[in-house]
């Protein structure tokens, strides 16, 4: 049996959550989706899979997340690159 929640209804209880929680930045309903969908692919998830998950028609809307993924690589080096100082 599947239950729905009404849209008002959660955005209240993240809202509340977020609240509660201390949480300083902006947190939504959408932060939650965004970050499901950054670690799936981060995980190495098939992108056809999560658009899917997440109701994507267009694949290049769930690209976007890979987009985000690869400027998120940009600051990080490489053990080799320590070897090599």
């Amino acid at each position: 049996m599947r239950f729905h929640i009404h849209e008002k209804t959660l955005q209240r209880t993240v809202k509340e959550a977020v609240r509660r929680a201390n949480i300083g930045k902006p947190v939504g309903c959408h932060t939650f989706r965004h970050a499901f969908t950054t670690h799936l692919l981060e995980a190495g998830h098939n992108i056809r899979v999560v658009q899917q998950l997440m109701g994507h028609k267009d694949v290049k809307t769930t690209m976007i997340y890979t987009h985000l993924m690869n400027n998120s690589l940009a600051g990080v080096r490489s053990p080799a690159d320590i070897l090599m100082t």
